[in-house]
């Protein structure tokens, strides 16, 4: 894998320019797309970086994070608040994520997207309005495990980590075997579209555009 080095305005510039020449896949009229990442990466930034280059060239956002749609806690904590395994593949909602956000942007879809679902401090649902993206916006989802769903992205960017650089700067030592399976399992850098290398946030580097 090759890597450039880029600055993270440059990054957003450059995806942002992308998806506008970009058409939406499966015959819908809305760009999806993944920026995909451990805690430790800065995807909600990146999302939001993103988010304000394709505003400036006139078309319409909308900002997802996974973590308003994670299970209820009776759920998430089923065999222990520190269970790597649980964490992998029982935290998140992956069901409501297709049925409130990727269902809406289908072809034909009413476009009214519900932006989060649970509150993980209260442990209750946000009731949240839903948000229209028009036809011709762009979604931008970000969090942790994006890849390996089958979801309808038109594009994916994965923020890379190395084992040791996730180890140091991961707050929540309990999860580094869960993104390990996830390596093993899904192997995000090969999966994604654009992969940013981020070891050092301050000197970021990149594998570049998809051809």
């Amino acid at each position: 894998m090759r890597w450039e080095p880029i600055t993270w305005e440059r990054l957003a510039d450059a995806l942002a320019e992308h998806l506008d020449g970009t058409t939406p896949g499966g015959g819908g009229d809305r760009l999806t797309v993944g920026i995909d990442g451990a805690p430790a990466a800065p995807t909600g930034d990146t999302a939001a970086s993103i988010a304000t280059a394709l505003r400036l060239r006139g078309r319409s956002v909308l900002v997802v994070g996974t973590g308003g749609f994670l299970r209820p806690a009776s759920l998430r904590y089923e065999y222990g608040k520190r269970d790597a395994d649980a964490y992998y593949s029982g935290w998140f909602d992956t069901g409501a994520l297709w049925r409130e956000v990727f269902g809406p942007l289908e072809a034909g879809g009413s476009g009214r997207v519900l932006p989060d679902l649970w509150d993980p401090a209260t442990d209750r649902a946000t009731r949240s309005p839903y948000v229209t993206l028009p036809p011709g916006g762009v979604l931008l989802l970000h969090g942790p495990f994006l890849l390996g769903h089958w979801f309808p992205f038109d594009l994916t960017v994965h923020l890379r980590l190395s084992a040791a650089a996730l180890a140091r700067r991961s707050e929540e030592r309990w999860t580094l075997p869960a993104f390990a399976r996830y390596e093993q399992e899904v192997g995000p850098a090969d999966a994604a579209d654009v992969v940013v290398r981020t070891d050092d946030p301050r000197h970021p580097a990149w594998t570049g555009l998809p051809a």
